[in-house]
């Protein structure tokens, strides 16, 4: 079984990775964040590992300008969410199936909710057909996020797991 985080250099190492993950430029979409959560879920206490993914972005949005309220906290919950659905797939054991089903399922959270709140902040008619135009216009974007999330946690957890088996003082296990 892999290990929490448990020691301060360890939670400075998994926040640094991340950190200058997100100063790397990206495509739309194709983002960290989601894999932030999922990693900061798995390794973090609960108590705070909602906020994990919410720094970056936080920081990103101060610098791009803010936008639509009703939006913009439908993605921080989208994100937040990702941590716990991290937390909840990865709690005891960590492995390759594990990974791939919380990937899978903090990608669709979070298309989920923020096309929610695209939708509920009046881009589109307060119908089941406006709902349902929300989604399917979203659709070509999902196809990044999934790859993002994919990508960035094969590299978080990858790095973290190498780290870690190779020169830490943890005894981590596939």
């Amino acid at each position: 079984m892999w290990k929490k985080i448990s020691s301060r250099p360890d939670i400075i190492f998994a926040l640094l990775m991340i950190a200058f993950v997100r100063l790397v430029p990206h495509p739309w979409n194709l983002t960290p964040i989601g894999a932030t959560g999922l990693f900061a879920g798995a390794y973090l206490s609960r108590s705070w590992a909602w906020l994990i993914p919410l720094i970056p972005l936080a920081i990103g949005d101060l610098v791009v300008g803010g936008y639509n309220p009703i939006v913009m906290l439908s993605v921080y919950f989208g994100f937040a969410g990702t941590a716990l659905i991290g937390g909840l797939w990865m709690a005891q054991k960590i492995n390759v199936y594990r990974l791939g089903g919380a990937v899978i399922s903090g990608s669709v959270w979070f298309f989920l909710i923020s096309n929610f709140g695209a939708w509920l902040s009046g881009m589109y008619a307060y119908s089941w057909s406006g709902l349902a135009e929300c989604y399917l216009m979203a659709l070509p974007y999902f196809g990044n996020t999934l790859a993002g999330d994919t990508c960035y946690s094969i590299l978080f957890f990858g790095v973290f797991h190498l780290l870690y088996s190779n020169y830490g003082s943890k005894q981590v296990t596939a």
